[in-house]
């Protein structure tokens, strides 16, 4: 998605999107943004409820309910991680599979820089957490939980502050996000998965079989996959694999290409149009209410610069984010001899790196995962993501407030569509029809000027007006 647009000579970073990728770009951070709100509400009630209405909260989020006897009997906080969640990953999932196939990351060149950004700030993160809890000898169990960027909150924060961010750095933002989900998925598989049930796992893998086989049919109608899928996850969840995973995976089956000009909209890009707003505006702030609610004082803020297992993850997502980002992005560029977008300087990339230190969502779910048995930790984990994304979001706010007069006469001339015919005037200039087009209204505008000016003329010679 942040992948530069080649041009004749030397590739640029950050350079503008092909206009199909802006506009797909636009309308899924629309989406976002309303999400990321709504997210922060969510997150605030949360903290609201779990320090002001005793143990309500807290009897709430552990409320049981679901059939036992498949094995789903879970609490309103598991509904919320587990099931919730998995629409979360679906989204992720037809997300990553449309830019790998569609967007400007299936070509290998331009998904080079962002890949190799999002593994840095991936990496370094959690570098900062182990040699943080190596030092202070604390527990390594948690050194995913800085490793994650929530692209909603960081759009929230946008959205609060008033920013124009070009499209290029939020595009580059929504594909460091969507990396991190990828790799998120692949830790949880890999790391957080329990005891294995090789029936159920052999059950759903047979399931996401049918649902594949269902697609290159062409077979259609939701009532054949919401009952497919709901199964999928059900057994998916009983195999020891974290259920999210089905999710992310089933998004990867849906077709993200057109297949010929009838086709105005790929079936995965169609379908993710329906499921981002239940995702972003429902499943994501619903896991926030249940999951962020954590006991919140003087003292326990304190205890989360002093305890290794929290110190690591604020300044994972604090430094390590930044600096692996930053670092990942500048090396990517020196090493291709690519040259930074001349309408940016890299403190913007800087900036943004920083924002992508807002790992709210999945540090959260990994912070459940890293330390079940220990609620306190959890807790005291939680506490940290939240401070730390916090921190984060002040951090790279300061820093964007800096340059949003340069970035909002850039956002002007992104969207500036003087000739009115739904394209930006910036993405016309090599088609000739344009110019012909705004020559047109100019010269109307001209021939306007004119009939103004002998009418102003006129009026002076006859006294009738100012002189």
């Amino acid at each position: 998605m942040a992948a530069p647009a080649p041009s004749t000579d030397k590739r640029k970073v950050l350079g503008r999107l092909s206009l199909p990728e802006r506009n797909f770009v636009a309308n899924a951070l629309r989406t976002e943004t309303v999400g990321g709100v709504l997210l922060l509400v969510a997150a605030v009630t949360a903290l609201i409820w779990a320090n002001t209405a005793g143990g309500s909260y807290e009897s709430v989020r552990t409320f049981h309910l679901g059939p036992g006897s498949l094995g789903l009997d879970l609490s309103i906080q598991h509904w919320a991680a587990d099931g919730l969640l998995a629409v979360f990953f679906f989204v992720a999932g037809i997300e990553l599979k449309r830019e790998l196939v569609a967007g400007d990351l299936r070509d290998p060149k331009a998904a080079a820089l962002p890949v190799i950004a999002a593994l840095c700030g991936m990496a370094v993160p959690a570098l900062v957490y182990v040699l943080v809890n190596t030092v202070g000898g604390g527990s390594t169990d948690g050194w995913a939980v800085p490793t994650a960027t929530d692209i909603a909150f960081a759009l929230a924060v946008l959205a609060v502050i008033g920013t124009s961010l070009p499209s290029a750095l939020r595009a580059f933002l929504l594909t460091l996000a969507v990396v991190d989900d990828l790799f998120a998925i692949l830790i949880i598989a890999v790391f957080f998965t329990s005891d294995l049930n090789f029936a159920a796992l052999g059950g759903a893998a047979l399931g996401i079989a049918v649902f594949w086989l269902l697609l290159r049919k062409r077979v259609r109608g939701w009532y054949i996959y919401v009952p497919l899928a709901l199964a999928i996850w059900g057994l998916m969840y009983n195999s020891g694999v974290h259920a999210t995973i089905a999710g992310v995976a089933m998004g990867l089956m849906l077709r993200c290409h057109k297949e010929g000009d009838s086709e105005e909209h790929s079936p995965g890009e169609h379908i993710e149009h329906l499921v981002r707003p239940i995702s972003a505006g429902l499943a994501v702030p619903l896991f926030a209410l249940f999951s962020a609610g954590v006991a919140v004082s003087g003292g326990a803020l304190g205890d989360v610069f002093t305890k290794p297992e929290t110190l690591g993850v604020v300044l994972g997502l604090v430094v390590g984010k930044a600096v692996g980002i930053f670092g990942g992005t500048w090396l990517a560029a020196r090493f291709t001899k690519a040259e930074l977008n001349e309408d940016l300087a890299w403190p913007d990339v800087f900036a943004v790196a920083s924002l992508a230190g807002i790992g709210f969502t999945v540090s959260l779910l990994i912070g459940e995962l890293a330390f079940t048995e220990d609620p306190l930790l959890t807790d005291e984990v939680k506490a940290a993501v939240l401070l730390g994304s916090l921190i984060a979001a002040v951090l790279s706010g300061i820093l964007l407030k800096i340059r949003n007069a340069k970035y909002r006469k850039l956002w002007e001339d992104e969207e500036r569509d003087d000739d009115l015919d739904g394209i930006p005037d910036i993405y016309e200039m090599d088609n000739p029809e344009y110019h012909l087009r705004m020559a047109a209204i100019y010269e109307k505008k001209a021939a306007e000027h004119r009939r103004l000016a002998e009418v102003s003329g006129g009026e002076r010679e006859d006294g009738s007006g100012p002189a």
